[in-house]
């Protein structure tokens, strides 16, 4: 044999080994690939499902009270608070009553369970706050610094805060009330939801707070929207009995405050 084929044979015999190395990088560049891809598209989908989670948990409870209050309004149901012997004298032949939903009997009502109506007990008759038309029933914490979040936060992951510095029920003055505040926007969801449906409040709608077992009985006469940063309503002194309750606005944000006024039904009747 000669020495050019002998040569040949040794170049034919390395070459099929050149081709299958060569095959084998390509197949590992491929699963290496396909690895990258399964992670890349794992992370992908929890980062989705983690902002779901969070849009959820943030917003949860206002839409949930927000949907349950149209449910309820089209199943015509309508809440009243239970009377009690302790309630703050009033002259009954000048009063307006509250204006309310007329439990008349609706066909969707009667479909769904409604046409109703539906007595509220105070959760706390110490001091407490109840509105019919919403259906919101929380206990108050007194004398809470509205000027420290590090002190009313916890407060209001429970109910409502009284801000320390304004007057008790049944006194002149402006007595202040406040819930659904929040130091950041994500942990919007962590508190209270008492008042998100405070802007559903109108002229003449009924506020009930209960003090050492009393109960007193006022109506909205404004409502209005304000900036963060305007507290006059907190430090005003008025030379009668006023009611102010403040929340957030919009629902599920830090960006206004909505203030509602209300005065005694007692006043109003004169």
């Amino acid at each position: 044999m000669k020495p050019q084929e002998i040569i040949a044979r040794k170049k034919s015999k390395k070459h099929p080994q050149v081709i299958f190395s060569t095959g084998s990088g390509s197949k590992n560049f491929k699963h290496r690939e396909i690895i990258k891809f399964i992670i890349l598209r794992t992370l992908g989908n929890f980062l989705v499902l983690f902002a779901v989670w969070g849009m959820v948990m943030t917003f949860g409870p206002a839409i949930y009270l927000d949907l349950l209050y149209r449910v309820n309004s089209l199943r015509n149901v309508t809440y009243i608070v239970r009377s009690t012997d302790t309630e703050v004298p009033v002259d009954n032949r000048n009063i307006i009553p509250t204006p309310q939903i007329a439990v008349s009997g609706t066909l969707f009502g009667q479909l769904a369970g409604g046409n109703k109506v539906e007595v509220l007990d105070p959760v706390s008759t110490q001091f407490g706050i109840v509105i019919p038309k919403i259906g919101a029933n929380a206990p108050i914490f007194p004398n809470v610094d509205a000027g420290k979040p590090e002190v009313y936060l916890p407060y209001l992951q429970n109910g409502v805060a009284h801000a320390a510095g304004t007057v008790f029920p049944g006194v002149k003055g402006n007595t202040y009330l406040f819930a659904h505040s929040t130091d950041s926007f994500w942990n919007i969801g962590r508190y209270n939801a008492v008042f998100y449906l405070l802007k559903e409040l109108n002229n003449g709608d009924e506020i009930n707070i209960y003090l050492n077992g009393v109960r007193h009985i006022y109506h909205v006469v404004n409502k209005l929207v304000v900036n963060p940063g305007d507290i006059s309503y907190l430090t005003q002194e008025t030379p009668y009995e006023q009611l102010t309750l403040q929340t957030c606005w919009p629902p599920g944000t830090t960006f206004k405050r909505l203030v509602i006024l209300a005065r005694p039904e007692s006043e109003l009747a004169r």
